[in-house]
């Protein structure tokens, strides 16, 4: 776990060259969040009844267990999600490394959130993205997308059925792949919110894509300590 839990490499960003996506993608990106970002936020939130919340994220009715996931790590070690994040606060995405929108702004906001936080809270947290895209996204694809935002983010692949089987058990919607255009391209439609699993081993909250870098700030600590709704 040395590598994972290395010290966090602020200046390994590229924010300039991640966002300059092509606008014409950023209907498709709002369309995805309406049709995907749901599953397990499905049954929703508690609140004060007027839909205001202590937390920037959506509160969920009922806690979620981290899911019982293993799958092959970056250096192709079988990754147990539970037994490797005990105890932790467990930050779980679904995404793409062509992703043009979602995945980069979220990774984008989260990373720099995190990079804001005291040691304590950088140490108590880890993020775990999941590609969905077998095909185009090796390991070493992988590691050197996240690199671009953090070499402590994990990563993890697999087999298209146990992806589609880790999509399940985390209870959000199965990728979708549309038909590859003339060049081979072809997009995915993925769940789009971020999955936020307390030191006690349940998620009690997702944050959706469009969330901010400070409401990020405003709950890490809080999510670290172990606070929950």
């Amino acid at each position: 776990m040395a590598d994972r839990d290395a010290e966090r490499r602020p200046g390994d960003h590229q924010h300039d060259q991640t966002f300059a996506v092509r606008s014409v993608l950023i209907g498709i990106a709002v369309v995805g969040v309406l049709v995907l970002g749901i599953g397990l936020g499905v049954g929703l939130a508690r609140g004060d009844g007027n839909g205001a919340s202590a937390w920037a994220g959506t509160e969920l009715a009922e806690p979620q267990p981290k899911p019982a996931i293993v799958l092959p790590d970056t250096d192709g070690r079988p990754f147990d999600l539970q037994a490797e994040t005990e105890g932790r606060l467990t930050i779980l995405f679904f995404g793409y490394t062509s992703c043009p929108d979602i995945c980069p702004a979220n990774l984008i906001t989260l990373d720099k959130a995190l990079t804001t936080m005291p040691g304590d809270v950088r140490a108590a947290a880890q993020v775990v993205f999941v590609s969905v895209d077998p095909v185009r996204d090796s390991p070493d694809v992988i590691r050197s997308y996240l690199d671009q935002y953090d070499r402590s983010f994990v990563g993890l692949t697999g087999t298209a059925d146990q992806l589609a089987d880790a999509q399940d058990i985390a209870q959000v919607p199965r990728a979708t792949f549309d038909e590859p255009d003339d060049s081979d391209f072809y997009t995915v439609g993925h769940a789009s919110q971020m999955i936020a699993y307390s030191p006690d081993g349940s998620a009690h909250i997702v944050y959706p894509f469009g969330t901010r870098q400070v409401d990020w700030a405003r709950d890490l600590p809080r999510l670290a300590r172990g606070e929950t709704p």
